[in-house]
């Protein structure tokens, strides 16, 4: 704000230091209207950085929280895919076994239809032979299976 101050021969001496005191005022009251919009603006400022902090403090906790459940629950959650695997294992064992008796059937029929009696004997036998290590090897395998899944699910059922 300008104030021009036209010099008449009615303007005094006291007029003049009236108006200077006025103007000192006014501008007084600007600087402090001036200060008290920058304190507000920095109140502002501080309770936008303090809800920040405040967020940020609340999503660290979350995150520590779920890291902790996390950790607790990690032993159970982490055999229950060896459970299902285990189980599958043992399925896919089964299934093997299946179809090895079907193949062996099958070479049993071709070996039927061999005319030389010595000669289908021999492979009888060998097919005999062949199945009995299968069995056994099969038996080996699907009994450690077995073992391995109750293992793990006796460790699932004392947690």
């Amino acid at each position: 704000m300008f104030v021009i101050i036209i010099l008449t021969p009615a303007l005094t001496a006291q007029s003049l230091l009236g108006a200077s005191d006025q103007l000192e005022e006014v501008l007084r009251q600007q600087t402090t209207a001036r200060q008290e919009e920058k304190i507000k603006e920095v109140k502002q400022q501080e309770q936008l950085e303090t809800l920040k902090r405040d967020q940020q403090s609340a999503q660290s906790q979350q995150q520590l929280d779920q890291i902790k459940r996390q950790k607790v629950e990690t032993p159970v959650a982490a055999t229950k895919p060896q459970a299902t695997q285990t189980q599958q294992q043992l399925d896919q064992l089964r299934n093997d076994q299946q179809l090895q008796r079907l193949q062996t059937e099958q070479q049993l029929r071709r070996v039927e239809q061999e005319k030389n009696s010595l000669r289908q004997q021999q492979q009888i036998n060998e097919l005999q032979r062949q199945q009995q290590i299968r069995s056994l090897q099969e038996q080996i395998q699907r009994n450690q299976t077995q073992q391995d899944l109750d293992r793990l699910r006796q460790q699932q059922n004392s947690r």
